[in-house]
């Protein structure tokens, strides 16, 4: 089954990392694919006009083959621009291209990006709609369950409806409102209390769609929990300030083979990874950041992550820091 490019990312949305911005690199990716073979990666959101028109593209989308499956999340509200997009990520490999309905920050209001399209459900439609009529991949949706004074009732209802009946099928909802003014990005990410009941009624209501979760979730038992309720989870913060959480997901999710059975293993595995970027001119640091927590609470953690912020970013750090601070804790 998974030999099948569509019927991988169908199998691998049952868990998924969620896009976060300067969080969800390529680099991060290799380390999480360190741990899980079957969760589901997505990029940082990439706005059309920095695809389209940005240069190199490979600093916007470029990716290593392990990191499959992997979805691109596109930000933007212009059918035609989306369109094109959609097109260059079926190109370059990717398994899904989903479309970013939920970021609050006032940057991307401006551009009509993000959470402010939970008011424009037809525009919304009608991108889905332009994406899915040029790529054969799945063109999904992530949004909120409302913004500001929406009734998270009627409002979300009537978003879903309008968005489903443009073609849209795959919806990930993150469990919270977005206050667009007023609170910060970062505050929109907690003050906002999670409804996780308004979207298992979502899927109670629409069966026939698939719907995805996603907002506070920081365990796999909750994970667990949430599953039988809806068809998919996404995991955000706690999958990247806790990495090694991911190391059980392929077993307790799927029934699977874990990958490592240790963080050491996984120092083991991404170490090749940061010695060929080396080579290519990538700077330690931007490799190592994403590694911070891997050994949170463990013997050693401490003084493991003071190594690397204080030694990783030092003008022609190398591999050598990375093996210093892998004999602090391994």
């Amino acid at each position: 089954m998974l030999d099948n490019p569509l019927s991988r990312v169908e199998d691998a949305r049952r868990f998924s990392i969620a896009p976060m911005m300067e969080w969800t690199t390529r680099d991060f990716r290799v380390l999480a694919r360190c741990m899980t073979r079957r969760t589901l990666l997505y990029t940082e959101m990439v706005t059309t006009g920095a695809l389209l028109h940005g240069s190199p593209r490979t600093r916007f989308i470029g990716h290593d083959d392990i990191e499959h499956p992997l979805a691109l999340q596109l930000g933007g509200s212009d059918p035609v621009a989306l369109a094109e997009c959609a097109a260059i990520a079926e190109q370059w490999g990717f398994s899904e291209v989903n479309l970013n309905v939920g970021c609050p920050s006032d940057r991307v209001q401006n551009n009509l990006i993000g959470a402010c399209l939970m008011a424009h459900p037809e525009l919304v439609g009608r991108c889905v709609r332009a994406m899915q009529e040029v790529v054969s991949i799945p063109v999904t949706v992530k949004c909120r369950i409302g913004i500001d004074d929406q009734d998270a009732e009627a409002d979300l209802a009537r978003f879903i409806q309008i968005v489903s009946d443009h073609g849209a099928r795959i919806f990930t909802v993150h469990a919270r409102k977005a206050w667009l003014q007023g609170l910060s990005p970062k505050e929109n990410r907690d003050v906002p209390p999670l409804d996780y009941d308004r979207v298992h009624r979502l899927k109670a209501a629409r069966p026939e769609l698939h719907i995805g979760i996603n907002g506070g979730l920081k365990t796999l038992e909750q994970c667990q929990a949430q599953l039988a309720h809806v068809d998919s989870v996404m995991v955000g913060r706690e999958a990247y300030q806790n990495p090694y959480l991911l190391a059980e997901v392929d077993e307790r999710l799927w029934g699977g083979v874990p990958v490592v059975s240790s963080r050491a293993d996984v120092l083991r595995a991404y170490r090749p990874y940061v010695e060929r970027r080396l080579e290519e001119g990538a700077r330690l640091n931007h490799l190592t950041r994403h590694m911070l927590g891997l050994f949170h609470g463990c013997h050693g953690g401490r003084a493991f992550r003071r190594h690397l912020s204080e030694q990783a970013h030092r003008p022609g750090a190398g591999i050598q820091v990375f093996d210093d601070a892998a004999a602090l804790v391994v």
